[in-house]
C-alpha cells in the first residue's frame, strides 16, 4: 500500500532529479556499447565459428550464426513491446513506475553478467542470456524515457535529451576503453593472448557498471509517480486498453500519425544499423576485434559531438529539418556500405554513423515528447512510443537475417537499411509538406 507520505512532489527542472535521469544514460550505455555494439558481438562470431562454417546448432536446430543472432535480438524486443502495455498500466495504476525501471535493470544487468559463462558448449545458454539482457534493457527505457516530460519542461527537454544521450555515450566509451585495453594487453593481467577470459570479464564488468551507477538514478527519481486506481484484475487488461486509447488519440492527430509513421521506419534502420555494425564488419569484412573494437569506440566519440551539434542545428531550424537532415545522411551511409570493401571504408562509414546516432535517437525522443498533448499519463503515450521502436527493431533485426538466409550476403541486408531510412524520409517530408511553416 502508499502511504501518503511517500508520494513525492515532482518539480520540474530539479537538478537533483535531472542529473539522476541523466546518470541512467551513463549506467545503462554499457550495455548498448560493450554488449550490443562492439565486444559481444565479435566474441559470439568467433565462438559460433568453425572455421568456414556458419552454421550453429540451437536446441537441435541448424540456423547461421549471425541470422540467430539478430533474431534473438528480435525475439527480446517483440517481448517487450508485447509485455510493456502490461508493466506500465501497473506502473500507472500503483505509482511504482521506478521500480517497475529498477526490476527491468537487474534484470538485464544479472543477464550480462551471466555472458562470462558463454562459450562453444553452451550456445542456447549465452543466446538466451543475451536476449534477456536485451530485454532488460528494453523494458527499463521504457520506463525511463516516461520520467522525460515528468522531470523537464517543454523547452528543456532537447537539451536534457541531448544531456543524456552525450553522457550514455562517454559512459560507455570509458568502461568500452578498459576492456579493450584488457583484451589487446590480456598479458598484463595475467592471460596469454589466446586466452578469451579478457572478453568474458569484459561481460561482468557491465553487469558491476549498470548496477552500481543505476543506484544514483534510483535515489533521487520520485518513487511514486500519478497514481491512479482500478479495481480487480482490470489492471492486466487496462494497459492494452490505455494502448488503444493513445492509438485512437494519435489517429486524431495528422502531425503525430505521419511523425510516428516515420519514426517507425527510421527505427528500423537505426537501432539494426547499431546491433548489426560490429557483426558485419566481422564477418563480411573480414575485420578483427584490434579493428573493430576502437572504431566502436570512435562512433561514440564522435556521437558525443554529434548528440550536441544536432540538439543545437534544431534550436536554429526546428526539429522536424534536423531529423530529415539526419535521416538523408542515414542512407548515403547504407548505400556507402554496402560498397566498401575494407578496413578503411568501414572506418569511413564509422565516422558519419557517429554523427547522425546520437542526434537522431535525441530529436527523436524530444520530437515524440512536444508533439504530445497536454496529458499527466506519461507513461501510456511513452508506453506506445516504446512499443513501436521495439516493434521497428523486431521487424528490422528479423528482416536483417531473413534477408543474410535468402541471399547468403549481409550486404544486401544493409541495402534493405536503406530502404527503410527512405521511406522514413517520405513521410517526414509529408509532414514538412503539410505545414511549411512547422518549427517545431
Amino acid at each position: 500500500m502508499i502511504k501518503r507520505k511517500d508520494i513525492q512532489t515532482i518539480e520540474k527542472g530539479d537538478p537533483k532529479v535531472v542529473r539522476a535521469w541523466v546518470m541512467y544514460d551513463w549506467s545503462n550505455s554499457v550495455y548498448q556499447l560493450t554488449i550490443a555494439s562492439a565486444i559481444f558481438p565479435i566474441y559470439y562470431n568467433t565462438v559460433t565459428r568453425h572455421g568456414n562454417d556458419f552454421m550453429v546448432s540451437f536446441f537441435g536446430y541448424k540456423v547461421i550464426n549471425t541470422a540467430l543472432y539478430s533474431w534473438a535480438i528480435a525475439a527480446a524486443c517483440l517481448i517487450v513491446a508485447i509485455g510493456s502495455p502490461l508493466f506500465s498500466s501497473m506502473a500507472d495504476y500503483t505509482g511504482r513506475r521506478k521500480g517497475f525501471m529498477r526490476a527491468f535493470t537487474i534484470i538485464g544487468a544479472t543477464s550480462c553478467g551471466m555472458l562470462f559463462f558463454f562459450d562453444a558448449n553452451h550456445i542456447e545458454f549465452g543466446v538466451i542470456a543475451f536476449a534477456l539482457g536485451t530485454l532488460g534493457y528494453g523494458g527499463s527505457i521504457v520506463f525511463y524515457n516516461s520520467f522525460l516530460p515528468v522531470i523537464a519542461e517543454p523547452e528543456d527537454q532537447d537539451r536534457v535529451s541531448a544531456r543524456g544521450y552525450s553522457m550514455g555515450y562517454l559512459g560507455g566509451v570509458i568502461l568500452l576503453l578498459f576492456n579493450l585495453f584488457m583484451i589487446m594487453k590480456p598479458e598484463l593481467f595475467g592471460f596469454d593472448k589466446q586466452s578469451d577470459m579478457p572478453a568474458r570479464i569484459s561481460f561482468l564488468t557491465v553487469f558491476i557498471w549498470w548496477i552500481g551507477f543505476s543506484t544514483v538514478t534510483f535515489s533521487y527519481l520520485p518513487k511514486y509517480v500519478f497514481r491512479k486506481r482500478t479495481q480487480g484484475g482490470r489492471i492486466l487488461t487496462s494497459g492494452y486498453r490505455e494502448l488503444r486509447t493513445v492509438f485512437n488519440e494519435i489517429r486524431k492527430s495528422y502531425r503525430l500519425t505521419i511523425y510516428l509513421s516515420a519514426f517507425f521506419f527510421l527505427m528500423m534502420g537505426m537501432l539494426t544499423t547499431m546491433f548489426m555494425a560490429a557483426t558485419y564488419g566481422e564477418k563480411e569484412l573480414g575485420l578483427n576485434a584490434g579493428i573493430l573494437i576502437p572504431t566502436v569506440l570512435m562512433i561514440q566519440l564522435v556521437g558525443m559531438f554529434g548528440a550536441w551539434f544536432f540538439a543545437r542545428l534544431s534550436g536554429k531550424i526546428g526539429n522536424l529539418k534536423a531529423l530529415t537532415i539526419s535521416v538523408m545522411v542515414w542512407i548515403t551511409i547504407c548505400i556507402y556500405a554496402f560498397t566498401i570493401k575494407g578496413a578503411v571504408g568501414f572506418i569511413i562509414a564509422a565516422v558519419f554513423i557517429g554523427i547522425v546516432m546520437g542526434g537522431s535517437q535525441s530529436l527523436a525522443r524530444s520530437t515524440y515528447s512536444k508533439m504530445l498533448p497536454e496529458t499527466t499519463d506519461h507513461t501510456s503515450f511513452f508506453s506506445f512510443y516504446d512499443v513501436m521502436e521495439k516493434l521497428a527493431t523486431v521487424a528490422g533485426t528479423f528482416s536483417f537475417g531473413i534477408i543474410e538466409v535468402m541471399t547468403g550476403s549481409m550486404r544486401y541486408s544493409v541495402l534493405a537499411i536503406a530502404i527503410f531510412f527512405v521511406t522514413g524520409l517520405f513521410f517526414l517530408s509529408m509532414l514538412l509538406r503539410r505545414d511549411r511553416s512547422i518549427v517545431l
